[in-house]
């Protein structure tokens, strides 16, 4: 997607009849915004240089050419189906899981240094005298993998804040690409009301005046082609609305870039040099906690065996006697079921009357659209 820091965002949108989208001259700059009833039904304000170009290709637009009405803003969506997959791609290849996963093996790293010992009593007699020396070998090699990590990190660092000001060029496009298609449907708009009280308006009064088949079949042709018009129109708005989504989606995906530069510079200033801090202090602790340490695993073990054998005896007897006391069935089973049945019942009952009532009103309704269909035989013959 680098492409795009060289694809200049329109200052101001042009429209054209060409389907592959070729622009026609801009008029020239004009300053202030004037809205009118069709911007404000679309919550846009053009600028009087949009006002001029849209009320110079009113003109050029020709309900009574099929190809016209069929092509009629086909550039601009085509834009808009080009930036949305350009969106897509953009998240599809923007690996953070691997930002993630790097951030986790910080926190691994960081645990691992945490020597696991044997537990017990025995254990602890079993373990090395030499406990400094396996701290000191454990710290070395998990300071060499966040090392590596952190230089990732940076690269990764480097390459979301490129992702960020990518995003900010392709919002500016978006919003470009959103007022030119407004431009569309309000040149379109004026136009269709245009041909409906002037043109439609002339060839129904001749048909009404003349009787003449071919006068009434050329105000239905041209009624219907401002039909086909509308519903087009009607499509560039679904385009729009698309567009309209695109804006905060392109900006969720940068304020997450954002939260992740955010999170690896925390990181990086943080969590590492605390880290490497922390390890000289624990290195130092390490000398005073071994000297207390087999008076507390032989009185952590006492205090554990007692409390366990206490708790084991406790659960045994309180299950004995609960279960001796219990029924062979359950009150509370009995009430469900009761409360279960009456329920399916009282259902049944509702669905055979309401069935009861959709076959009178089925009936009365049948009545109804025979008489209708009589009624309306009896007119076509008379």
């Amino acid at each position: 997607m680098s492409e795009l820091f060289n694809t200049p965002a329109p200052t101001t949108p042009s429209l054209t009849l060409d389907p592959l989208g070729a622009e026609q001259p801009a008029a020239p700059a004009a300053p202030a915004p004037v809205a009118k009833p069709e911007e404000a039904a679309l919550e846009i304000v053009l600028t009087e240089q949009e006002q001029k170009i849209v009320e110079d290709f009113i003109p050029k637009i020709e309900l009574r050419d099929s190809a016209t009405i069929t092509q009629y803003g086909a550039g601009a969506q085509k834009k808009i189906a080009d930036f949305s997959e350009n969106i897509l791609g953009s998240v599809r290849t923007k690996d953070l899981g691997e930002v993630g996963e790097m951030l986790a093996g910080v926190v691994t790293e960081l645990k691992s240094f945490d020597v696991e010992e044997e537990k017990g009593l025995f254990g602890f007699f079993k373990r090395s005298s030499n406990r400094i020396t396996a701290i000191r070998a454990k710290y070395d090699h998990a300071e060499s993998n966040v090392t590596k990590i952190a230089e990732a990190l940076e690269t990764h660092q480097v390459t979301l804040m490129k992702d960020i000001a990518l995003l900010d060029k392709m919002y500016e496009m978006n919003v470009a690409y959103f007022r030119e298609l407004c431009m569309y449907i309000i040149a379109g708009k004026r136009k269709l009301q245009q041909v409906r009280e002037q043109d439609l308006a002339a060839l129904t009064a001749k048909a009404q005046q003349t009787g003449l088949p071919e006068d009434a079949q050329a105000a239905n042709d041209l009624m219907n082609l401002c039909n086909r018009f509308e519903k087009k129109l009607h499509d560039l708005e679904l385009t729009r609305m698309i567009s309209i989504q695109m804006a905060p989606q392109i900006r969720l995906l940068q304020n997450n870039d954002t939260l992740m530069v955010d999170k690896i510079q925390s990181t990086l200033v943080n969590t590492i040099p605390l880290w490497k801090s922390q390890m000289v202090l624990a290195l130092g602790v390490e000398h005073s906690r071994q000297a207390a340490a087999a008076q507390r695993e032989v009185t952590d073990l006492t205090n554990a065996l007692l409390k366990k054998n206490a708790e084991t005896l406790k659960m045994a007897t309180i299950d004995t006697a609960r279960e001796s006391e219990r029924g062979i069935v359950d009150m509370e089973t009995l009430r469900q079921t009761n409360e279960s049945l009456i329920s399916t019942l009282d259902e049944v009952m509702r669905i055979q009357q309401e069935g009861h009532q959709k076959r009178v009103e089925a009936e009365a309704e049948l009545s109804r659209l025979e008489n209708d269909l009589k009624q309306k035989l009896l007119s076509i013959r008379g």
